[in-house]
């Protein structure tokens, strides 16, 4: 059973969300980084990431992105992540 992570952490937090995120990720798992957290998508470890989703209107705050692991999705793709998940773990 995979976990649908979102990381939606302020600025300040966000380092300390994904050391959290690293101790229990496992490769089936989904990753969303929303709000502040976005500014992150170059972290070491989120790069080494099969796929990370960033939702539209928060990517729109980085400047040309276009990274293999990232994928802009919709709100209507947030909510259709959202149900094919049971467990859901924020770390904020």
């Amino acid at each position: 059973m995979s976990t649908l992570f979102l990381i939606q952490s302020d600025f300040t937090a966000t380092p300390q969300a994904i050391e959290k995120l690293k101790m229990m990720y496992c490769p089936e798992d989904v990753i969303i980084l929303m709000g502040d957290a976005v500014q992150f998508y170059a972290n070491t470890f989120l790069q080494a990431l099969p796929k990370i989703y960033l939702l539209e209107a928060d990517a729109e705050s980085l400047n040309s992105l276009n990274i293999p692991n990232i994928e802009i999705i919709q709100y209507h793709d947030f909510a259709e992540i959202c149900l094919q998940h049971t467990r859901c773990i924020s770390l904020k």
